[in-house]
């Protein structure tokens, strides 16, 4: 039987799978390479948890997963999940946050850039042919549910290339997006 906490959005069950991202995983995700370099490459970025109901490409399929993006920073950049678009552009997700602060870092296809605001209780959905990912802007853990299409897919190698059209990083303190490959 697979059950949620809903206190802090862990999954508990056989089913449940894990994954997790380390510093030496993302260094080159982040625009600061040599501060990427001075931290322990076993330092943890962020960890997923996820529940696959059925087979990933089931058309009508949904999965659900608890991501944890932990507090720190890489130089001004805050630590963020690696970030993606779907393989199949048409498809959405839904991200609830459960607790902490962050951004949900939104991307279109011309690499314009915005940020949503994610606070305890807040809800977004993700539109089809939007790349996303999440960074802890707090001083705590940022945890947040997802729900998404299990024929999906994901697009890292684009991300990888190509980066997010800004950074978001602390300018005086303060969130900001700065533009440039991300």
């Amino acid at each position: 039987m697979l059950k949620v906490d809903w206190t802090n959005g862990a999954l508990q069950g056989s089913e449940v799978q894990r994954s997790e991202k380390t510093i030496a995983a993302m260094q080159d995700l982040f625009g600061d390479p040599e501060a990427a370099r001075r931290m322990s490459p076993d330092r943890v970025v962020y960890r997923v948890q996820w529940w696959s109901p059925v087979a990933e490409g089931t058309e009508g399929g949904l999965f659900w997963g608890t991501t944890v993006v932990e507090a720190g920073r890489v130089g001004q950049e805050y630590f963020m999940t690696h970030g993606h678009f779907h393989a199949k552009p048409s498809r959405t997700e839904f991200y609830g946050t459960v607790e902490g602060r962050g951004a949900l870092i939104l991307m279109d296809t011309d690499r314009k850039t915005w940020i949503e605001e994610m606070t305890q209780g807040s809800l977004h959905h993700i539109a089809p042919g939007i790349g996303h990912r999440v960074a802890n802007t707090g001083e705590t853990p940022l945890r947040f549910i997802a729900c998404w299409p299990s024929d999906a897919g994901y697009d890292y190698e684009i991300v990888r290339e190509y980066g997010f059209g800004s950074r978001l990083l602390a300018v005086d303190g303060v969130p900001t997006l700065v533009r440039g490959k991300a």
